[in-house]
């Protein structure tokens, strides 16, 4: 059993020597033992983890026969629970090393499997690896994914529960990934170190994704020697924890005796002291009530306490683009859960790498609401001459369109109080279809039932045809469903047959509950199926785009399991949305690797044929 190489804290990346950078992801580190007869995957502290993650026992079971010919392995990489490409989910890792139930522990591993990020190998085979340079080891690596069809970097649309991660070459580039995706950090490492066990090293260095508060002293427990800290919301002081990592033994005890001294309570082994004293803190991230690894920064004389607000601290903990100034984040929006423009440009932030694949060289229309649900709003597709050089524009019938392709553009759009973003079914540089998109459109919000019944008969059409498809509320009173096609290959006649043919199943099969008639007065009460707005030239609501006038709900992907009684457009919103991309993760993980796999030109034939299901 192998302790690992760790590496060590910097605050600075390395500037001088032969480095390359990977992604520091959150989880727990561990490495595999993998023999033709046995697995083990030990943790730091010699724990065998493989009971904790029944997903990765039964994976590398699975594979010990393709694997046959390199085993012995040892792998040394980190288990996370995937949040996106670049970030392991912290909170959700830790709490799948808490469980103790079996039983629990099974239906986790299945609602949320654990992903092996593999980022160096010590032995296969007779081979040992460990004097290797470290970019000798990672051609090692990387051989033997290509020969076991393990991903080569770190991806969650792949199925796959062992991965390599990338190495970069240039800092520069890693960083921008690491700032959009809210990553842990980034792992600095020299090409020709070598692997050095139980050693924490130099040649390593690990460089965290900070965020940083100003904040103030409110209090210092005297027996276990952490401050507390807070920050004003209104006229009351906001917690926001403990630290005491990063302090040296001067500081600390100088911050100690001054707030001994100067305390105006003491309650059990805890001095009180009134705001006086502002000081930076370093941290990784804030779950409500705890900074996330708080380490000391530094003093701030010069600040006063009235100066550490909590609006401050929420604008410095979304990481918001420095280019871009938010204004006016105090301005209500929403009525109904008082939703500020500073809540929906944070929920922007958070949810930024699920929303802007979706918008990716796509002309956008937005609807901007300068007074959020309180006022008017209007359409906007043209670039405004005020906007940054950043923002990104093509001309498209005589328009200079919007391309929202970055986080940049993204924050700026908000700021603008952009509220919606539609985007049409293509891309700029191709004529062809990217996805199909069914509108399932109930009268009211108070048929939303129709919707759901409308879903579940599509996606039994849709697995009769072995279409991958996938749903989402439309943020107000319906449903879409989606189906990914490959890139470049049908037309928007193609899709039209098949989104026609869909329209008039539904009507065929429940006459009383869905119809194609265009005019709201000719319905009846019935669910529109809404095949007409799948054309070139049409637009439809963004994965996970607000909605203005559905008082601020989202336009939310969901899983299929979760069309039930108990599904309500209301549910949804950005509050709620963001925690359900923590604890359930994302419903569209796996849409753009389907596109290729859709068996669409099949489908086209039988419908075309007159075959039935």
């Amino acid at each position: 059993m192998l302790k690992p190489m760790l590496p060590t804290l910097s605050f600075d990346p390395p500037m001088h020597g032969d480095w390359v950078y990977e992604v520091k992801y959150d989880g727990f580190r561990a490495i595999i033992e993998w023999t033709e007869s046995n697995v083990h995957i030990w943790s730091r502290n010699g724990k065998d983890l493989l009971p904790q993650f029944p997903e990765l026992q039964q994976f590398l079971r699975e594979n010990t026969k393709a694997a046959s010919k390199f085993l012995p392995l040892i792998l040394d990489g980190e288990i996370i629970i995937m949040e996106n490409n670049y970030k392991g989910n912290f909170q959700e890792i830790q709490k799948r090393g808490r469980l103790k139930n079996k039983i629990k522990i099974n239906e986790a591993a299945e609602k949320r499997p654990c992903t092996f990020i593999l980022f160096d190998i010590l032995r296969s085979n007779k081979e040992r690896y460990k004097q290797l340079p470290f970019m000798k080891r990672k051609q090692k690596l990387a051989s033997i994914c290509e020969k076991l069809n393990w991903p080569l970097k770190p991806s969650m649309s792949d199925t796959c529960l062992l991965q390599a991660i990338q190495s970069y070459h240039n800092y520069s580039e890693l960083e921008q990934y690491v700032l959009l995706h809210n990553s842990e950090g980034i792992v600095a490492k020299t090409k020709n170190s070598t692997w050095e066990e139980g050693k924490r090293t130099h040649t390593w260095m690990k460089l965290k994704n900070w965020r940083t508060v100003s904040c103030f002293l409110t209090a210092y427990d005297e027996s276990n020697g952490y401050f507390y800290v807070g920050v004003f919301d209104g006229d009351e002081i906001f917690t926001l924890g403990n630290f005491v990592n990063g302090l040296d033994s001067e500081v600390k005890h100088a911050l100690k005796r001054t707030i001994i001294q100067n305390a105006y309570q003491k309650a059990a082994n805890i001095y009180y002291i009134h705001p006086s004293i502002c000081l930076e803190l370093h941290y990784l991230e804030w779950n409500g009530e705890q900074l996330r690894e708080p380490y000391f920064k530094g003093l701030q004389l010069e600040v006063k306490p009235t100066e550490c607000t909590y609006e401050h601290f929420l604008i410095s903990d979304a990481k918001f683009p420095p280019s871009v100034s938010i204004t006016h984040p105090d301005k209500v929006l929403w009525k109904v859960l008082g939703n500020t423009k500073l809540d929906f440009l944070r929920y922007l932030r958070n949810c930024s790498s699920y929303i802007l694949p979706f918008l990716q060289n796509r002309f956008l229309t937005v609807i901007r609401a300068p007074h959020g649900e309180f006022g008017e709003s209007f359409y906007q597709k043209s670039k405004p001459e005020f906007a940054p050089e950043f923002v990104q524009s093509a001309i498209h019938d005589d328009n200079e369109m919007i391309i929202c392709n970055d986080l940049e553009t993204l924050i700026w759009l908000g700021n603008q109080l952009a509220i919606e973003f539609h985007i049409p079914f293509q891309t700029i540089d191709s004529p062809f279809v990217s996805e199909i998109v069914l509108d399932l459109d109930p009268p009211s919000r108070d048929e939303f039932h129709l919707a759901k019944h409308a879903a579940k008969i599509v996606k039994k059409v849709l697995d009769s045809f072995h279409l991958t498809g996938f749903v989402k509320l439309s943020g107000n009173k319906g449903m879409q469903v989606y189906i990914p096609l490959p890139d470049n290959t049908f037309t928007w006649k193609e899709t039209r047959v098949f989104t026609e043919f869909i329209a008039n199943f539904l009507v065929t099969y429940d006459p009383d509950s869905f119809t194609i008639e265009r005019l709201k007065k000719n319905r009846g009460g019935k669910l529109y199926v809404d095949f007409i707005q799948h054309a070139e030239g049409k637009t439809i609501i963004a994965p996970y785009s607000v909605r203005n006038h559905s008082k601020g709900l989202v336009a939310a992907p969901i899983f299929w399991d979760e069309i039930n009684e108990e599904l309500s457009p209301t549910s949804f919103t950005i509050q709620s949305v963001q925690k359900r991309l923590q604890t359930l993760g994302d419903p569209f993980s796996h849409f753009f690797v389907t596109k290729k796999e859709q068996p669409f030109l099949q489908v086209l034939d039988m419908i075309n044929s007159g075959q039935l299901m």
